[in-house]
């Protein structure tokens, strides 16, 4: 078994874990300032990955510039990691390649304080990639518990890069927002990462 093999059944009865849809979890969280390189970016890549319309284009288009630039706002003291194995317990089914992890530590090596999770929506599902990443948001959980890391919440997202769903993982709930967010609030979408990887009183100093 992998993250893309559970459903919403194996996540209760195999994790133990409790899922409620919850409103507006992040709507407290004031966008930040979009870099004008980011914004250009995007101007260019956005309407070009729609009309492609395949999962690479929209990862290489979208999804990756937004998630450097998040790592560019918190001057490279996160590590973002694309296309890796995370194998973290194989007799839960805890193993599989994730489309990306940002981790709160600056090792580029390998992962070692995994705190966002992030999976590409296949064929623009957003609901059917749910599964898979609260799968590998509670594997994320599991290692730093067990490499004794201060991260207590883990941020999941789910995204066809243009549109952004967000959960949280706290101790065995997962709430998942009502909200989805649209690649046109591009900072807002950052400041919500922002939040997963820094204090809330550094994200308040950067809007």
């Amino acid at each position: 078994m992998s993250y893309s093999e559970f459903t919403f059944q194996s996540l209760r009865d195999q994790l133990a874990l409790h899922l409620m849809q919850d409103a507006a979890l992040f709507a407290h969280v004031e966008a930040v300032a979009v870099s004008e390189y980011l914004q250009t970016t995007l101007q260019e890549n956005v309407a070009l990955a729609l009309n492609i319309n395949t999962e690479k284009a929209r990862s290489e288009m979208i999804i990756a510039p937004m998630l450097i630039e998040v790592r560019k706002i918190l001057k490279k003291q996160v590590s973002l990691f694309s296309g890796v194995e995370f194998q973290v317990d194989a007799t839960l089914g805890l193993t599989g390649v994730c489309d990306y992890i940002m981790s709160k530590s600056t090792n580029q090596v390998y992962i070692s304080a995994p705190a966002v999770i992030i999976v590409e929506a296949k064929n623009e599902n957003i609901k059917a990639g749910l599964p898979q990443c609260i799968a590998a948001m509670y594997a994320a959980k599991l290692y730093n518990e067990r490499e004794h890391n201060e991260v207590d919440r883990i941020l999941g997202i789910v995204t066809t890069g243009s549109n952004w769903k967000f959960l949280t993982l706290e101790d065995a709930h997962v709430l998942i927002d009502y909200d989805e967010y649209l690649i046109d609030q591009a900072g807002k979408i950052l400041a919500i990462i922002l939040q997963a990887l820094m204090p809330q009183s550094q994200v308040a100093m950067r809007q």
